[in-house]
């Protein structure tokens, strides 16, 4: 991306080619004019100060020009801007901290969201004079994912920020080369490939033995932890045939365990490798809050070539004999051979290589499938057991329903998992309250419009090159949308009347898969993934509960949190977001074994 130049000297010397090359080039043409015509030679310390003030002048010049550009290009399509929400510091540097405050120290979604329904559930903000609107409207998030969906792109800064990570893979790409990933990768999620449970069972198997040892000997266990193995070795062996085998390294014990600070942990394969593919996420989710400037405080360094090394020293292997293999095949079939491999047996990997042998195409689309099949999943599985940890009711409801359809020791199929109307309820109720991806962004190809929340009033126009954040997360909470309960965890609403009255009357206001052509091919994937580990686990554990001494302490909810409205004023944990949501200093629980397990 940046050859062997680091980044921030990159940035830094791009922007003194766009903002003191052209100042330096006026102020040498104006020193000759003077020169020849007046016969006056001016000081170079003056054309030096005179250049430097020419700078923010001229910068100063291109935001009013634009603003003025912005209202008549609006005014021509009879559409109006949105309202602005202004701080109270030049370039809006007050809000900017804020936000960036609240978004590390405060709940999810406060800081931008906060002034949602005095602004009208969009707005624009202009960050260090960088125009961004903000929304959580339904029909907007329609218009943007669905209606209008070629005016919109993830965009140049966003790329930009991904690119050390998902490269050119199906998230991060835009245009003719995300239509060639997404079609080289959707048809893979058949139904046939998404309902094989073996994968999930041996490793659901192996997660579960791992709890009951620790649980048997009186300690807690980091469910979080165990989740992010438990998906991160079904993904390595779905995608390439090749577990990492996570689940075979020893869990950790929480802070306040006496044998924390008696165990030395082993940096196997397997650590090393989610331990660098989470910081190479956690450093490229904070990219895009600081705009282009996030080089800036990686100037010397992109930080994560370090934990890309280490994730890409297990796959690079695996990518390059599977390439070795299709190519023999291909010589093989030539000759007139045939490929033996078997269809069922093919991994994702395996199906990829027929379509392309480009070593990049397929590091990046991996990588990619790798992060998305495995966060998401796991920050749900997660959270759905917090959620049952603080409803017991809800808890015991779901297992009754386990051990009628499927059975206290039985393996579920898939037809189980379509019997369980609960059981999706409670999936689905999950994903609303701690949706795993729960903010998100777009740029604008042209200008366009977008409806305005009050219908009464004309479009809002968005020029071309707008980023604009949506928070689906926060679009959930909306009581309009759900009704006067919707800050409750409760899901009956997906069984009850609540269910016709909200959602099928508006489906576009449940999105934790994204909505129009760029939906998660991985959905229905990821929905059998999840019901087959609840179920697997409430067949063997009879009740669960939160171990909130071992919570560390900074990890905590502060007591201001206490009586909020909603789920905040119920919080025993921390809820954070990088790319996607997770449980700060994890999620510590027990529970009791059933005894016919």
């Amino acid at each position: 991306m940046y050859g062997r130049m680091p980044p921030g000297l990159s940035f830094l010397l791009g922007r003194l080619a766009i903002y003191f090359a052209p100042a330096m080039a006026v102020a040498v043409i104006i020193k000759a004019l003077i020169d020849v015509l007046l016969d006056v030679e001016l000081s170079n310390t003056l054309i030096i100060v005179a250049t430097l003030l020419s700078v923010p002048a001229e910068y100063a010049s291109r935001i009013l020009f634009h603003s003025w550009s912005v209202r008549r290009r609006a005014a021509s399509l009879g559409a109006i801007l949105p309202p602005r929400w202004d701080g109270r510091s030049v370039g809006n540097f007050d809000l900017l901290t804020d936000f960036l405050d609240r978004f590390h120290r405060g709940y999810l979604g406060e800081g931008p969201w906060d002034r949602m329904e005095e602004l009208g559930n969009i707005y624009s903000v202009s960050l260090v004079w960088d125009v961004i609107y903000f929304t959580i409207d339904a029909n907007i998030m329609k218009a943007i994912l669905a209606i209008d969906f070629p005016s919109f792109e993830k965009g140049e800064k966003f790329r930009e920020a991904m690119d050390s990570v998902l490269g050119k893979g199906v998230f991060n790409s835009d245009g003719e080369l995300w239509k060639f990933h997404r079609t080289m990768t959707r048809p893979y999620f058949s139904r046939d490939r998404i309902s094989h449970f073996e994968v999930f069972d041996r490793h659901a198997d192996s997660a579960i033995k791992k709890m009951k040892e620790r649980f048997r000997l009186g300690h807690a266990v980091d469910f979080q932890d165990v989740m992010s193995r438990f998906t991160l070795d079904s993904a390595t062996e779905f995608l390439f045939g090749k577990c990492v085998n996570s689940l075979k390294d020893t869990l950790p014990y929480s802070y306040n365990d006496p044998k924390a600070d008696k165990i030395v942990e082993e940096q196997t394969v397997a650590k090393c490798f989610a331990t660098a593919l989470a910081e190479a996420q956690r450093v490229v989710s904070t990219r895009p809050r600081a705009s282009h400037a996030w080089r800036l405080f990686e100037f010397w360094q992109d930080k994560t070539a370090e934990p890309m090394r280490i994730v890409n020293e297990f796959i690079q292997p695996i990518l390059e004999e599977a390439i070795t293999k299709h190519r023999a095949a291909m010589g093989e079939r030539q000759s007139g051979g045939n490929d033996s491999k078997d269809e069922d047996g093919k991994t994702l990997l395996d199906h990829l290589v027929y379509i392309t042998d480009d070593p990049a195409v397929l590091h990046d689309e991996t990588i990619n499938i790798l992060i998305a099949g495995k966060d998401s999943t796991a920050a749900t599985l997660t959270f759905a057991v917090y959620l049952m940890c603080l409803n017991p009711h809800v808890f015991q409801r779901l297992r009754a329903e386990v051990l009628e359809v499927v059975g206290p020791t039985e393996m579920p199929t898939f037809d189980h998992v379509r019997k369980m109307k609960y059981l999706r309820a409670v999936i689905n109720e999950t994903l609303r309250i701690y949706c795993p991806i729960p903010f998100n962004i777009r740029v604008t190809t042209r200008d366009t419009t977008l409806p305005n929340p009050d219908p009464s009033a004309p479009r809002i126009f968005i020029p071309k090159g707008t980023s604009i954040s949506y928070s689906v997360l926060m679009m959930h909470y909306r009581k309009d949308y759900w009704g006067p309960d919707a800050l409750y965890f409760d899901p009956d609403r997906w069984l009850d009347e609540r269910l016709h009255q909200y959602f099928a009357a508006n489906p576009f206001i449940f999105g934790p898969f994204s909505a129009g052509p760029r939906i998660c091919p991985g959905q229905q994937f990821a929905y059998n993934e999840m019901s087959f580990f609840l179920i697997r686990l409430l067949q063997n554990f009879s009740s669960m509960e939160l171990d909130l001494s071992a919570q560390p302490p900074d990890a905590r909810p502060p007591p201001g949190w206490a009586g909020a409205e909603g789920q905040k004023g119920l919080e025993k944990i921390v809820p954070k977001s990088h790319i996607s949501l997770y449980v700060h200093g994890g999620l510590w629980v027990k529970m009791t074994q059933d005894d016919r397990n």
